[in-house]
């Protein structure tokens, strides 16, 4: 049974689970735009933060969402399913039958994954890429992906970026002791991880993308996610990004206020799925 709460004026949050929540952005009283059907499906946000994230800054990718008419489906990662990826795999399965659930199944999907969010969606992807005829429809119901922050590169980096968002204070330490734990555990973590990287590059899911990150991050190889980014537009997907030389990691909203919305709202747009002309 799904817990209800209220979140906010006009929201209502439904507990899946520990970590996947629904908010219900009960409908606007503006008007529906002309030629809109009163029984089109409102869109849905797959939103997948970044580790560690807080409520509060959370909230104000959600309020974005809400203004502009979408639900927003939260689906928080935990550590445990970066370190043991059989873990993450099943969890995985389980968002992919939330979101083929009847509340959702006939939903367009926006998703937008902040850091480890994104490893979180390619985990999705590993199952989709499986099986294809069943994972069908969700995959033509995607209208874009999102990548804020999307950690790139080595596995050195990876064990950066466990050490800076869970101990902070004991970075170092923590990776090197990932270091070891993924030798320890080869095939077990890292051949996981390769495999879902080969996916991640070959998407199931085409629809257009954009990305934002920067050059001073120290989670992201910015000269292989531009590679990344090529080979997809060769395989005919549209997609956007914005590069700055200097920003924050999963906090380019904060360092860019102005820019970034500008850049959000024109991609939303474009998908022609945003359900209100409302202003970011």
């Amino acid at each position: 049974m799904l817990t209800r709460a209220a979140f906010s004026s006009g929201v209502t949050v439904h507990k899946i689970s520990k970590t996947i929540t629904f908010y219900c952005n009960d409908p606007p009283t503006t008007s529906r735009p002309a030629g809109v059907a009163a029984e089109q499906p409102r869109p849905l946000l797959l939103l997948l933060p970044w580790l560690g994230s807080r409520p509060q800054a959370t909230a104000k990718y959600c309020d974005i969402y809400f203004r502009t008419g979408f639900d927003v489906l939260m689906v928080e990662s935990e550590v445990s399913q970066f370190l043991w990826p059989r873990w993450g795999l099943e969890y995985g399965a389980r968002v992919l039958d939330v979101l083929e659930s009847e509340r959702f199944s006939h939903r367009p999907v926006l998703v937008h994954a902040f850091s480890i969010g994104g490893y979180t969606f390619g985990q999705l992807m590993v199952h989709i890429a499986r099986d294809r005829q069943r994972y069908q429809g969700l995959s033509q119901r995607i209208c874009g992906h999102i990548y804020d922050s999307l950690v790139m590169g080595s596995l050195e980096r990876m064990a950066t970026g466990l050490g800076k968002n869970v101990f902070p204070r004991f970075e170092g330490l923590v990776k090197r002791l990932s270091m070891l734990y993924f030798r320890t555990f080869k095939q077990q973590t890292v051949d996981y991880f390769t495999h879902a990287i080969d996916v991640f590059w070959n998407s199931p899911v085409t629809a257009p993308a954009l990305f934002f990150y920067c050059e001073n991050d120290s989670l992201c190889d910015a000269e292989g996610m531009e590679e990344m980014i090529a080979y997809w537009q060769s395989r005919g997907v549209t997609v956007e990004k914005r590069k700055w030389e200097e920003s924050i990691h999963a906090a380019h909203l904060r360092a860019h206020p102005q820019e970034y919305l500008s850049i959000l709202d024109s991609f939303l747009q474009s998908l022609n799925v945003v359900p209100l002309k409302a202003k970011m």
